[in-house]
């Protein structure tokens, strides 16, 4: 499988095709693809999703996907990198992890978002205004991040998993919930997690191991490290600040993910 690299912070680029000229691929950065027009399939992770007007993708660099176009097709890339990301991640606040939130879910990249008209026809216009300043990304990149962030704030209330009122034992649900409060340790706890799956508390941290082959445990570590790691890299908080964010007492357990990263 062909892998794209992507070494700028943020690309927007548009095109129409009659035909999908690329084989099937991955990258090493994010995009938020959307269907100005057209009609066709988009295949993500061996998941056919049919698409017409209006549909929007999220890509994150674990997914592979290609696109089989039955409909002459108007297609815009926002494409971004974690550099991009976390450049502005101490100034958006809650705002960048309903975006970290969105990148994180799988389940969601593999059915894209079906929108409401109203929140269709903001996210026209806000993937309109980025067009508008793809001439110099770089001196825009900042109205972009704005654009971006009103793109999330909309596609986290029309989020799939969202629209279902009923408890699941949903493999997927767990890491949804686990993404979504990361930055809360008190609701990560056995007890409080498990009856929103309706599984017993002693029995929830079995069936994950069983499923995913590490404790719950291990995968929220490893998961909140990693997020901590890339705040670390962008050099934008202190470590009081990330600490603080994370719901951590003090500072030397972010000392100590420095000192395994030299």
């Amino acid at each position: 499988m062909e892998r794209y690299r992507q070494f700028e912070p943020i690309l927007v680029s548009e095109f129409k095709s009659s035909a999908w000229t690329h084989p099937e691929h991955n990258h090493n950065h994010y995009e938020f693809i959307f269907i100005m027009d057209g009609m066709g399939a988009h295949v993500i992770n061996g998941h056919v999703v049919p698409y017409e007007n209006g549909a929007v993708f999220l890509i994150g660099p674990e997914d592979y996907h290609y696109f089989e176009i039955q409909q002459e097709t108007h297609f815009i890339y926002l494409k971004f990198t974690d550099a991009y990301i976390y450049r502005n991640a101490a100034e958006s606040g809650n705002l960048t992890r309903q975006l970290e939130y969105l990148i994180k879910s799988r389940e969601t990249h593999q059915h894209g978002f079906s929108l409401l008209e109203a929140d269709l026809l903001t996210v026209r216009l806000l993937f309109k205004v980025i067009l508008s300043l793809k001439h110099n990304t770089i001196s825009n990149q900042d109205l972009i991040w704005y654009q971006l962030l009103g793109i999330s704030t909309i596609l986290m209330r029309n989020m799939p998993e969202l629209q279902i009122n009923t408890r699941s034992r949903d493999l997927q649900a767990i890491f949804c919930y686990i993404h979504k409060n990361i930055y809360t340790p008190s609701l990560l706890r056995s007890q409080i997690m498990a009856p929103h799956f309706n599984i017993a508390p002693d029995y929830l941290g079995t069936y994950f191991k069983r499923n995913v082959g590490v404790t719950i445990r291990t995968y929220i570590h490893a998961y909140r490290n990693t997020l901590i790691r890339q705040r670390i890299a962008a050099g934008r908080m202190i470590l009081k600040e990330i600490a603080d964010e994370f719901g951590l007492t003090d500072v030397s357990h972010l000392s100590k993910i420095m000192q395994k990263e030299l």
